[in-house]
């Protein structure tokens, strides 16, 4: 379904605190409370949680969707968002109501047999904040309790709205607004408490996870995953016994660790399990003078859900230095291993292992890599605890490590069978350059990494033990008992998709190809695939209405512009969509119009006078997280190249040193560059242009 657009529509869409009401208001939805989210593993109708269940498996009993007959399945509905934007979320659908969240955190609730849209809700985030944001203004999705959905918005809000109308009940500011936070994460609600991370790593601030009450947005408790100023006293137990494993002056660049996107609870041991982040800065030597564990960065730590009282943690990268995120998918499960029921928790994080841990206790029970990793000698047997190689640490040389910084796995959501007792995981196998900044200073607007881009040649070492990762992107099969890989898909380009299982034996995943694909999930056959006309990243979600499954997903390219990754310049869809099959179906998309066929702008007068090779150097530090290596950027964010802001010193100015598209979410860098280094940055775009 297209949703019609006319000029007075989108006036309307601004009114009243953002929100449209429905065209027509849907039937009086029955509320989410605890009973129902402990009963969700049995509930086909619904998918009540971020994961579908608190155990985040992400797997679905429905199987009138199966291996024999997927290849029946048909789109029978589809709804464009207004926006080109990375579309990352997974759907909720409650009583036959979907709840779906948009770039810019905007919430939409859909009839989820039809696509009409009921309402609307936009919180009006200032197109500025998106400088904060690390990989685009993505949104993962809402939480829902009573007869409210919550919903973290990009500015650090956390908001309630109701679900039959989509007006605020109550809005609250989870971040200090003077600081660099964001939030991309979905919410999860555990008896009444609303638990929302942020994001923030890469701009220099300090994490944490709050809880927050359903009813009034009051909070109710906060914890610290890094320490902050010693003098300032430490806010809990766990945090002064982690500040001994910091060194230096950490608190001034903030020091990291933010909970920025999983969560997974045990409702039998009370336990909630959050995945920390990154340091601020990367670089272990810059943020903690080389020396510390860094507690409790990179770590899987367990809560108490009704206090936020720390119980438990597991560290997989001990003095974290190249992004290696434990924030990827947690998932529970229960398995036999060594002869030994096991409650277990899960992950393969970024660092390229995939760990099976005691969810009660925190105990190490074993990993293995699932890519080829460099920056570790392996694994001690017992703790779990890396040995590390010196020269992937990149103290003296520039080295090559793999997994790089987006990872083996990044925030694409893995998931996990019972019925076949194997998770699967959108993993990702790719080297990254890293160089100690000898010059590191904090500055603003930037990412405060610590690592230099550099020419420079890596140590050879490095170099050629890193060159022995196969590359690329793929779908894989783990036997978490085991620790060995059962079957994969490779997919020829680096991008990947959030998967599901369901009870068909299927396993669901999009791709940035802009293909939904479904594959048998004990042999990996690909049984099923459809062109839906953009790249499907977050997580799909099944469902079922009147007697038949649904499978729905979102279509959006987005997030981080790394030149390579995606290798796509292929036709896409003006907008992101929500994308829903059954078998069946009777919906048709519309033709696609090409909106890559780009030419370069005429760049013969532009007459830049600045210094190519060092306008390449500041673009390299300053621009290319978002626009891209080589200004090649294959997302909504601007491809430089082909900018007519190029060709004009003045109109280019204008936009990089003045902000005149703050709004848009280009703000001006006049307290990072100078008009003389933007000129230089101009000039070699224009050189870029001109070998187009």
């Amino acid at each position: 379904m297209r949703p019609f657009r006319s000029a007075v529509q989108r006036v309307l869409h601004g009114a009243i605190l953002g929100v449209v009401l429905a065209h027509s208001t849907p039937a009086a939805a029955g509320e989410v409370d605890t009973a129902r989210l402990l009963s969700a593993p049995a509930n086909n109708a619904d998918w009540l949680t971020h994961g579908r269940t608190y155990d985040e498996q992400r797997f679905s009993p429905l199987a009138k969707i199966h291996q024999g007959n997927v290849n029946e399945l048909k789109l029978a509905w589809f709804y464009d968002f207004d926006t080109t934007r990375g579309q990352e979320a997974t759907p909720l659908v409650i009583d036959g109501v979907m709840y779906v969240t948009s770039a810019w955190s905007k919430v939409f609730a859909l009839d989820a047999r039809s696509g009409r849209e009921l309402w609307r809700f936009d919180p009006k985030v200032e197109g500025a904040k998106a400088i904060d944001a690390c990989c685009d203004v993505v949104n993962r999705g809402v939480a829902a309790w009573g007869n409210r959905v919550f919903v973290g918005t990009l500015d650090g809000r956390l908001i309630a709205l109701d679900r039959t109308t989509g007006q605020p009940a109550w809005s609250v500011q989870t971040t200090d607004p003077t600081k660099r936070y964001t939030i991309t994460g979905a919410p999860r609600v555990i008896a009444g408490k609303v638990i929302i991370g942020n994001g923030g790593g890469e701009m220099g601030v300090r994490g944490y996870v709050s809880a927050y009450d359903a009813n009034d947005g009051k909070m109710a408790w906060r914890f610290y995953t890094v320490p902050g100023n010693p003098k300032e006293g430490f806010e809990s137990a766990a945090l002064e016994r982690a500040a001994k494993t910091w060194h230096g002056e950490w608190w001034k660049y903030g020091g990291g660790g933010t909970v920025w996107d999983s969560m997974a609870y045990d409702p039998q041991l009370d336990l909630l399990y959050i995945g920390v982040g990154n340091g601020s800065p990367w670089n272990h030597q810059i943020r903690s003078n080389g020396e510390g564990d860094n507690l409790y960065l990179s770590s899987i730590v367990a809560l108490r859900p009704a206090t936020g009282e720390y119980v438990w943690h597991f560290q997989t990268t001990p003095a974290e230095s190249w992004d290696f995120t434990a924030t990827q998918h947690i998932i529970l499960a229960d398995l036999t291993i060594d002869g030994r029921a096991r409650k277990v928790l899960m992950q393969a994080p970024k660092n390229g292992f995939f760990y099976v841990i005691d969810r009660a206790t925190g105990e190490f029970i074993h990993a293995k890599n699932y890519v080829h990793v460099t920056w570790t000698t392996g694994l001690d047997p017992k703790t779990g605890r890396p040995g590390m190689v010196p020269e992937a640490r990149y103290l003296r040389e520039p080295a090559m490590v793999s997994p790089g910084p987006l990872g083996a796995h990044n925030w694409y959501p893995m998931s996990f069978s019972p019925q076949t007792k194997l998770a699967y995981i959108p993993a990702l196998e790719a080297s990254s350059y890293y160089k100690h900044d000898d010059a590191f200073q904090f500055r603003d607007r930037t990412w405060n990494t610590g690592i230099q881009i550099s020419r420079d040649p890596p140590n050879a070492k490095s170099a050629a033990e890193a060159a022995k990762s196969k590359g690329g992107a793929m779908l894989l099969a783990w036997d978490p008992v085991a620790q060995r890989e059962v079957w994969r898909v490779n997919y020829p380009r680096a991008g990947n998709g959030g998967l599901l299982t369901t009870g068909g034996k299927l396993v669901f995943q999009g791709s940035v190809d802009g293909k939904f694909n479904a594959y048998a999930a004990d042999t990996g056959a690909r049984l099923w695939s459809q062109d839906v006309q953009n790249a499907i990243l977050g997580g799909p979600v099944t469902f079922e209405l009147d007697g038949e499954q649904y499978v729905t997903a979102l279509a959006g390219i987005g997030g981080v512009a790394v030149a390579g990754v995606l290798g796509t310049t292929q036709a896409r869809s003006a907008y992101g969509r929500v994308v829903t099959f059954k078998i069946g179906g009777k919906a048709q998309l519309p033709a696609l119009i090409s909106n890559n066929a780009r030419k370069p702008p005429d760049v013969r007068r532009a007459g830049a006078q600045g210094d190519i090779a060092s306008g390449q150097r500041t673009y390299d530090n300053v621009c290319s997280v978002c626009h891209g290596m080589s200004a090649r950027s294959e997302t909504a964010i601007p491809d430089l190249r082909y900018s007519a802001a190029i060709v004009d010193r003045e109109t280019f100015k204008s936009i990089v040193i003045d902000g005149v598209r703050a709004n848009k979410g280009m703000v001006g860098f006049g307290s990072t560059l100078t008009p003389a280094q933007a000129e230089e940055i101009r000039a070699y775009l224009v050189s870029l242009a001109v070998a187009l």
